[in-house]
């Protein structure tokens, strides 16, 4: 039986696409919200500017009637890929073995632009020694949390063929903080706003990867460029309300706001996690959500490095990423005015 999240993705797939269609056309619904399903693969923080834009109208303004969906990054990009859904905040690995694979989508703007893992442990592991022969989660198989777990691994000199580290593909945030409490493995990749949650409870962090610094094309949003030439107007759309919604977060009257969203999406149940993921999302969210072509370059180095894509060595980042958007916001003012 199809589930009711494989029902929805079809039918606003499908509405998309009439609409699309139609407007091609000449149709006169254009008056009519256009139905649009965007998919974000992971609850983190890059994901509040579109809370925000949702929750606060700024779709609405633009005349799109908005659903928001989790479906886990590696799975997201699946669904990119069949068509089901149009518009995704996945990062830019996963537009990587997408476009690789044969299929033609572009990052249009980043909403996180550097890795900022937390690599968090249980308490008996004190060092990087301590996990030779362990197990350690990683998330979907090329995705930005398994990426930060090799660059942590890195820092922390081990590797784990070498030292008999076992990489166990557990995928979400949730199965990851719970296979770390059962003890199923001895460490996994977080991002600090859910991390913080363990390391309260006494779990140890054996790498700050926000820290480090590392250049690092992560979580942007993501469209095929076959619907930017069919819709151009849609597409523009949905970039200018996640502006406008990044420019909401980075606005100090509406902290309270913003703490009310990401307390209830981020599920955090007290004040001071909840601050401090608000410090977080401000800190590290650019005012100008542009891609980084550095980082892209950089991600597609780590990607051939670690041998998770062995042809992103040949990708040029102009392939994975498209600056026209943030160029044309730029130009026209439409940055400036928001701020």
């Amino acid at each position: 039986m199809q589930s009711y999240l494989g029902r929805r993705i079809k039918f606003l797939a499908t509405a998309v696409l009439l609409a699309t269609y139609g407007a091609m056309a000449g149709a006169s619904f254009a008056a009519e919200p256009t139905k649009l399903l965007i998919a974000h693969g992971a609850i983190s923080n890059n994901v509040a500017p579109l809370w925000i834009a949702k929750e606060q109208g700024i779709f609405k303004k633009y005349n799109m009637d908005v659903d928001l969906v989790f479906i886990i990054a590696g799975r997201a990009m699946q669904a990119m890929l069949a068509g089901q859904v149009l518009v995704g905040l996945v990062g830019g690995t996963h537009v990587t073995n997408a476009n690789t694979g044969g299929g033609d989508f572009t990052m249009i703007l980043g909403l996180e632009n550097r890795l900022d893992y937390i690599f968090v442990a249980r308490p008996s592991i004190k060092s990087g020694e301590d996990l030779k022969g362990k197990k350690v989660a990683i998330g979907t198989p090329a995705g930005s949390a398994s990426l930060a777990t090799y660059v942590a691994l890195d820092h922390l000199g081990l590797v784990p063929r070498r030292d008999n580290i076992a990489l166990l593909g557990i995928g979400g945030v949730p199965e990851r903080m719970g296979a770390l409490r059962s003890g199923s493995v001895e460490a996994t990749s977080l991002s600090p706003e859910i991390g913080q949650v363990v390391v309260s409870e006494g779990y140890r962090v054996l790498v700050d990867l926000g820290k480090e610094n590392v250049q690092f094309q992560s979580s942007g949003l993501v469209v095929p460029r076959s619907l930017i030439k069919t819709n151009p107007q849609l597409v523009e759309n949905v970039a200018k309300a996640t502006v406008e919604g990044t420019a909401f977060i980075h606005k100090p009257a509406n902290k309270e706001i913003v703490l009310r969203s990401l307390g209830r999406n981020l599920r955090l149940d007290r004040g001071d996690r909840v601050e401090n993921a608000y410090q977080g999302l401000v800190a590290a969210l650019p005012r100008r959500p542009c891609p980084s072509m550095e980082g892209v370059a950089a991600m597609l180095k780590l990607m051939a490095q670690h041998g998770l894509n062995a042809k992103a060595a040949q990708i040029k980042p102009e392939e994975v990423a498209d600056m026209s958007y943030c160029k044309k916001f730029e130009d026209s003012g439409f940055f400036k005015s928001l701020y």
